[in-house]
């Protein structure tokens, strides 16, 4: 995939929060960037919590197993 530079005007209080983000993941701002913009329009009809906790399970997960665990768990 090609890459384009993108001028930005961001608070500055922003732009030190996502240096510390990208730094504490070993990531860049651009990719944070990128990869926001390239989710844009992916969670369409998710709620903000839905869209929030995507991603959270391994993919290794048996969706029927997690509902077992739960049922367990809240049965107590």
């Amino acid at each position: 995939m090609s890459r384009k530079k993108l001028t930005l005007t961001v608070d500055e209080e922003a732009i030190k929060r996502a240096r510390r983000y990208s730094t504490a993941r070993g990531t860049s701002i651009s990719d944070l960037v990128s990869h926001f913009l390239g989710n844009l329009g992916a969670s369409e009809g998710s709620t903000p919590t839905v869209s929030r906790l995507r991603g959270i399970l391994p993919p290794d997960v048996n969706l029927s197993d997690y509902q077992e665990y739960l049922a367990k768990k809240h049965s107590k």
